[in-house]
């Protein structure tokens, strides 16, 4: 009953569903989030009884919750409707409640659904994305996986019956597991590298849920993908084949190769969109300096969202104004200070392995590693070649710290610390003025943390008390 929780058993209950939460958390566990629910809505706490999944009329999972709980499989199998909390987002948006007081929200005859997914870039793509869509004079919901759950962002637009032109959205495999006939406008994934295999146990389970985004697009959809990934590529020519009733338009992005969408040369964005009509405007999009937010990842992430922007209606100007005036996110390689010559920055959210190597790609200064936290059974060894070359030391903290040593210890001078405050405290003295202290984690928070945020936010605080 986090905020996928929430946000969905409050809009069913405005929209007159009678609505029952169960979670495995006591009372006491599930701090302010009782308060946050419609007071119309049950609480069964404590467990998943059988008896409240077959007689429902509908059953709806949050992302972290899995699909082959013997309750849902129970309630399936008795043909009763399973969804996840994004699916039932679209249905809502897109088809109505069925309540003839209230309507679709997304405007008749307008855009729908934008929606990014990947391993990592997705929550910048995504904000930078709903920045160029509103310049461009539309209207929008922004939600998803991003942090604010879409359901909950929707509520007050479905209570006031105020409309939208776009939904967008970044979508996680999570959710992507749990959609039925979720069928977005615009697509993109961003990347696939290895995340979330103590949950998929193989990279092709991960990659096929990613690869459902797309499931349902069809002729007048488009979709987005990195011509520079590997792992994308080779998912859109193993799905996207001739045996598909219809398909979408497919462009790409590239920092290497000129394509049909967008790409870069020589400090240069270019647009290079084939076969789109003749309101497409093709040429010199922006110098890549002029982009505020920095870093290779990002010139990618911009990249993505200004292809998807374009595609959607917006004019060239409201996307290179966006380029120039959005700052990026909290937890995403945030910087937090200078001190002392040592620049501080904040890559909370780098939850994988393929974050990390994105983070350190960004930097050509030596750079001081806080890394560690909840292993998702990542390889750590694909960082190797990096830690070798870019990092001045490694310190680690939480569980996962004894298998980076193992992997990665030998390479660079390498400290335990306790905990997080100990570990700015060993960077700082092992940081030059004109180095680099990065958190990029490549774990999960759950170990010593609520969640990223908490981590990200934790690690300013230290850093921001150093005198």
């Amino acid at each position: 009953m986090a905020r996928s929780g929430i946000g969905s058993a409050n809009l069913l209950a405005e929209l007159g569903a009678d609505v029952v939460v169960t979670d495995m958390k006591r009372k006491d566990e599930l701090g302010n989030f009782i308060q946050e629910l419609n007071p119309s809505v049950r609480l069964v706490l404590g467990s998943h009884p059988e008896d409240i999944f077959v007689n429902a009329d509908m059953v709806i999972l949050s992302p972290g919750v899995p699909s082959d709980m013997p309750q849902v499989l129970r309630a399936q199998g008795m043909g009763i409707p399973v969804l996840g909390e994004f699916e039932l987002a679209y249905q809502l948006a897109t088809y109505g409640s069925g309540n003839p007081h209230i309507l679709p929200l997304i405007r008749e005859g307008h855009g729908g659904f934008l929606a990014v997914t990947g391993t990592n870039g997705k929550s910048t793509t995504t904000a930078l994305l709903d920045c160029m869509i509103r310049k461009g004079g539309f209207q929008t919901v922004l939600g998803g996986n991003i942090g604010n759950a879409l359901t909950g962002e929707m509520l007050g637009r479905v209570r006031h019956q105020q409309p939208v032109d776009y939904i967008v959205a970044e979508i996680s495999s999570f959710q992507l597991e749990t959609i039925r006939d979720f069928k977005p406008r615009g697509a993109a994934i961003m990347n696939i590298t290895p995340d979330h295999l103590d949950r998929y146990h193989a990279m092709d389970a991960y990659t096929d849920a990613k690869a459902r985004i797309f499931e349902n697009q069809g002729e007048g959809d488009f979709l987005i993908l990195n011509h520079d990934d590997p792992e994308t590529m080779n998912l859109s020519r193993k799905k996207l084949t001739g045996e598909r009733a219809s398909m979408p338009g497919v462009h790409f992005f590239s920092r290497r190769e000129k394509v049909d969408g967008l790409y870069t040369r020589d400090g240069v964005v270019y647009c290079n969109f084939q076969n789109r009509g003749p309101d497409t405007q093709n040429g010199e999009l922006i110098m890549a300096d002029e982009i505020r937010i920095k870093g290779v990842h990002n010139l990618e992430n911009a990249m993505a969202a200004s292809a998807m922007a374009l595609l959607a209606g917006c004019s060239v100007k409201a996307i290179q104004d966006s380029l120039r005036e959005f700052p990026g996110l909290e937890h995403r390689l945030e910087f937090v200070r200078e001190l002392q010559g040592v620049q501080y920055f904040n890559d909370s959210k780098g939850t994988n392995i393929g974050a990390v190597v994105k983070s350190l790609e960004s930097f050509s200064v030596p750079v001081v590693l806080i890394a560690g936290g909840r292993d998702k059974s990542g390889d750590f060894s694909q960082l190797r070649e990096l830690v070798r070359t870019r990092l001045k030391a490694l310190v680690l903290i939480g569980e996962a710290k004894e298998k980076i040593k193992r992997a990665l210890g030998d390479l660079t001078d390498t400290i335990m610390a306790d905990d997080l405050e100990k570990a700015v405290e060993i960077s700082r003295r092992k940081a030059a003025p004109g180095d680099v202290v990065l958190l990029s984690p490549a774990c999960a928070s759950f170990d010593m943390f609520a969640h990223f945020e908490d981590r990200g936010q934790q690690f300013k605080k230290i850093v921001m008390g150093i005198k």
